[in-house]
């Protein structure tokens, strides 16, 4: 309910004053969007939103999104105001070399913000993530008289985060999974950096949620307060569906010549048009400087407080009662794996070492999640409308559904299911994986057709950017898909995601290296990964030790495994299926009396991590490389490579084998390769 002690005008001005104070002492910046959702900010974080600045990671605070992230001095002063770890000092570096504030909200630097956000779409898609998460748990761990999990998130988003594509992805799978508890709040001021957006942005938005299963309140005038804070309160009534609540507002709110304008937008207001608007504000106030009745109204840290003191009490009568599920809850939440981690990787390595099968790689990869998955519950897999081509579903892995009263529907083991169907929304897919792993209590991971990691591609980049553990499974990994053709065959796509910084890639060569990228990848806390695996089977590569496999690269073997007693003259270094081409040449230039070492490189990024001696001990300076891969050749002259066996073009629509032999990938065509290399050496 409203406290009628505080002064809500003067809190709102309180953020139009230090958005355009910082944009303006940075010359740089978006004050508009601030300045116009001040009084929806007073209305949802001084009346609703549950959180503590002194415990910004208290696990059942509420999550509040910026998904228009341009208007990152919103949350900035919010967060100031409310007593976080944010100073007036910080607010002065807005932009700048290191500060808390930089010019998007990012999560890790600034205290209270939950996401990085300013790639429009994503972060309300997050928001998605947080909400599913939150609906999820709380219907594992929750019990009669105990609720935990019990917390809302809430998003701010604008005309761009609805007319970015993913938008419409996240809005469908939102209304689908019945997340009541996701609330968003639409700064609908018509204006974007071009304008007017009515000639582009059109879109009834209203009936567009409506469709798509979603309550809609509003239009409320978004700078009245109480207007707000009523549709608020309205919508955390529904028991079965998202909010969206529609806010008609005025970009730049205050300002006399720039409110309304596309000039409010992304620019800084200038001087003369910040003098005019304290004035239309009645703000005497100089600069950064704010009266302490405005910092006593917006103080959150005493509430905050009595929120986690009380939710702390509760917790431990839920411990008493639950003590195993309470501290499952807990290490899930921080990210911790099971004690025995490492003894269930290794029984997953050992598993396909010893079984030493001729599978497809996407097949190993399913062989693996099933002692993964088996074991540890945080495990939420899914796929872009692709489960029987990813594999990514296992025994363990039953189908997340939801009744129709919006509950989480449960297995009969009487939890949740555990494999997500996405529908064809490989972004959405992507982002939502995002917001689930920046929740806390599951890892997930989610599988596509490895050319469509193209409509992926952002998300992917922002779990690297935000060192999100996420997996993504990426199969039909080259040409080798075969009959479907140049469309779905990758090419480049390998090379591209390794350029990622941050992000791991996997093109395992057979069962054993797959599960190992799976152990490497779920142990990888702060890291995403990409897994890229075959559609056609491969056989097994022996191996005398497969904890080499953890390095990215290895020798897979020397001359003499192959009956010549000599010391290698060159290096085949190989990836995936390309790994049995490496060998089967390795054997054809024995015989001829050529010996060369076969290096697998399941993981440039992994190999990259390591230490010089270890590098050079797996290629030598002295020896040349011939690089073999079915991808493109530009990536592999790093590696000082004298020769790639590659493609450079698009593919065919023809049977893998056809192909492989159309595109040089023979026996034959390597041999021929190193042949030519060693020659030009001589």
């Amino acid at each position: 309910m409203p406290n009628a002690t505080k002064n809500s005008t003067a809190m709102a001005n309180a953020i139009r004053v230090l958005a355009m104070d910082a944009v303006q002492q940075a010359n740089s910046g978006h004050p508009g969007a601030p300045m116009g959702m001040a009084d929806m900010a007073v209305a949802l974080w001084s009346r609703h939103l549950r959180h503590s600045p002194t415990n910004p990671q208290w696990l059942d605070r509420d999550r509040f999104v910026l998904s228009n992230g341009h208007a990152s001095m919103l949350i900035y002063a919010l967060l100031h105001l409310s007593g976080y770890d944010l100073s007036v000092d910080d607010l002065k570096a807005f932009r700048q070399m290191h500060s808390k504030t930089p010019g998007h909200p990012e999560v890790g630097i600034t205290p209270g913000v939950e996401t990085t956000t300013g790639p429009l779409g994503q972060g309300i898609t997050n928001a998605v993530g947080f909400a599913l998460a939150e609906k999820l748990l709380a219907a594992e761990f929750n019990r009669e008289g105990h609720r935990i999990v019990d917390h809302h998130t809430y998003a701010f988003l604008g005309d761009g985060c609805l007319m970015e594509g993913i938008s419409h992805e996240a809005v469908a799978l939102a209304g689908a999974w019945k997340l009541n508890k996701l609330i968003a709040l639409y700064d609908d001021n018509g204006i974007s950096i071009d304008g007017q957006v009515t000639p582009w942005f059109i879109d009834n938005t209203p009936k567009r949620f409506e469709a798509c299963g979603w309550n809609v309140v509003g239009p409320v005038d978004g700078h009245d307060i109480d207007a707000v804070d009523a549709a608020i309160e309205r919508a955390k009534l529904s028991g079965d569906k998202p909010t969206l609540i529609v806010c008609k507002t005025h970009i730049g709110k205050g300002s006399p010549n720039r409110a309304n304008t596309a000039k409010a937008h992304g620019e800084p207001l200038g001087g003369d048009e910040i003098k005019l608007t304290r004035e239309a504000l009645s703000w005497v106030h100089e600069p950064f400087m704010l009266p302490e009745e405005v910092y006593a109204d917006w103080n959150a840290k005493a509430d905050g407080e009595l929120l986690v003191n009380d939710w702390n009490a509760r917790f431990d009568a839920y411990k008493a009662a639950f003590p195993e599920l309470a501290a499952e809850y807990v290490r899930r939440m921080a990210g911790e794996l099971p004690a025995n981690f490492s003894e269930i990787a290794v029984q997953a390595v050992a598993a396909a070492h010893d079984k030493a099968e001729t599978v497809a790689s996407r097949k190993a990869s399913q062989q693996a999640l099933e002692h993964f998955t088996a074991a540890l519950p945080e495990l939420l897999g899914g796929s872009a409308d692709l489960t029987g081509s990813n594999l990514t579903n296992t025994k363990s892995t039953p189908p997340v559904r939801f009744e129709d009263d919006g509950s989480v529907a449960v297995t009969e083991l009487g939890k949740p299911g555990r494999h997500i169907n996405y529908g064809v929304r490989e972004f959405g897919m992507a982002a939502i994986m995002n917001g689930v792993a920046l929740h806390g209590g599951f890892i997930p991971y989610g599988g596509t057709f490895l050319t469509f990691s193209d409509y992926s591609r952002n998300a992917i980049r922002m779990a690297a950017l935000m060192k999100q553990r996420v997996i993504h499974v990426f199969t039909h990994d080259s040409i080798g898909l075969g009959e479907d053709g140049p469309t779905h065959q990758s090419v480049e796509h390998a090379a591209s995601l390794r350029l990622i910084p941050g992000l791991d890639v996997w093109r395992p060569a057979d069962t054993t290296e797959t599960a190992v990228a799976w152990s490497i990848a779920l142990a990888n806390k702060n890291r995403p990964t990409a897994l890229l695996l075959s559609r056609q089977n491969l056989p097994y590569a022996p191996k005398v030790d497969a904890d080499v496999i953890t390095q990215g690269a290895y020798i897979l073997a020397e001359p003499s495994e192959v009956g010549l007693k000599k010391k290698p003259v060159a290096v085949i270094i190989a990836t995936g299926s390309e790994v049995q081409l490496a060998l089967h040449a390795q054997a054809e230039l024995a015989k001829q009396k050529i010996p060369v070492r076969v290096v697998s490189m399941p993981s440039t990024t992994v190999f990259d991590r390591q230490d010089v001696a270890y590098k050079k001990a797996v290629l030598p300076n002295k020896l040349p490389r011939i690089a073999v891969e079915a991808g493109v050749t530009d990536f592999w002259w790093k590696y000082g490579v004298d020769a790639v066996v590659g493609i450079d073009t698009y593919g065919e629509s023809a049977p893998a084998g056809v192909l492989f032999k159309h595109f040089g990938f023979t026996t034959e065509n390597v041999v021929a390769t190193v042949r030519k290399v060693l020659s030009i050496k001589k």
